[in-house]
C-alpha cells in the first residue's frame, strides 16, 4: 500500500480559516505552501508563520490564473496539490437581486474553480500524480431561502468535482469534493460555552482534508462531508 507524496501545495482564496490551518499543517508537513488571493497583502502574517509564499490572484479572470500558476511553478514548483476555498454570496429576496452580484458569486464559487482546475490538471496530467481539493458547503447539496446565488454556485462546483473525479482519477489525480455543513469557528464567531464542539473548528477540518490527500489510491475518496456532532442532517 503506497501512500502518496507531495510536494508543493497551491491554496486559491485564502482567508482566516480553512485555508489557513491547512497553510499551517501542510507546512508542518514539509509541504511548500503557495497562497492566492486577491490581497495577497492580508497574508503577511500567515506567510511568515508558516513559510509560504503569497500570490495575488483574481480566480474569475483567465489570465490571472494562468500568470498564477506559472509564478508558482517558477518560484516554487509547479503544485500537486491544488486546493480552491473561494467563494463569494449574494443575499436577498430572489426577486431583488441584482444580475450583476448574481453573477459574481457564480463566477467566483464556480467558474473560477474552473479555472484552477484546468491549469493544474495541465501541470499534473504529465505525471499521472497530483491532487485537486475543491470546498464546498451545505449550500452544495441543500439551497437555503434568500440564498440562492451561493446554492447556484456551489452545486455547479461539486457538479464540476463529481466530472473531474471519474474523467482523471483513472489517469492518477486525486479529485475530492468537501461538504462542509455547519458553521465553522473563528475570532468573530464563537460557540456558546454550554455547547463545546458545537461548531466546525477549522483545525479539524483542514486534519480531514489532510487524511484524504494520505489515501491510496486504491480507496480514494471522492468527496466527504464534514458536520459537528450536533448538526442535523
Amino acid at each position: 500500500m503506497e501512500i502518496p507524496h507531495y510536494e508543493t501545495a497551491l491554496i486559491v482564496g485564502v482567508g482566516e480559516g480553512i485555508s489557513a490551518s491547512l497553510a499551517r499543517l501542510l507546512s508542518k508537513q514539509g509541504i511548500r505552501v503557495a497562497l492566492a488571493a486577491r490581497n495577497p497583502g492580508k497574508l503577511d502574517a500567515l506567510c511568515q508563520e508558516t513559510g509560504a509564499k503569497a500570490f495575488a490572484c483574481d480566480a474569475t479572470q483567465a489570465g490571472d490564473v494562468a500568470k498564477l500558476f506559472a509564478d508558482v511553478e517558477r518560484q516554487i514548483g509547479a503544485p500537486d496539490i491544488v486546493v480552491y476555498n473561494a467563494s463569494q454570496r449574494a443575499r436577498g429576496p430572489f426577486i431583488e437581486l441584482a444580475p450583476p452580484d448574481v453573477a459574481q458569486s457564480i463566477a467566483v464559487s464556480a467558474f473560477g474553480g474552473f479555472l484552477v482546475a484546468q491549469q493544474a490538471l495541465q501541470r499534473m496530467l504529465p505525471n499521472k500524480h497530483g491532487a485537486i481539493l475543491f470546498t464546498g458547503a451545505s449550500a452544495s447539496i441543500k439551497g437555503f431561502a434568500q440564498s440562492a446565488p451561493f446554492a447556484m454556485g456551489k452545486f455547479a462546483l461539486r457538479g464540476m468535482a463529481q466530472s473531474l473525479a471519474r474523467e482523471f482519477a483513472p489517469q492518477g489525480i486525486h479529485i475530492a469534493h468537501f461538504v462542509i455543513d455547519g458553521g465553522i469557528r473563528s475570532s468573530v464567531r464563537v460557540e456558546p460555552a454550554d455547547r463545546p464542539d458545537s461548531m466546525l473548528d477549522p483545525d479539524a477540518i483542514a486534519m480531514n482534508y489532510w487524511n484524504v490527500l494520505q489515501q491510496p489510491r486504491s480507496a480514494w475518496s471522492s468527496e466527504l462531508e464534514i458536520r459537528p456532532w450536533v448538526e442535523k442532517f
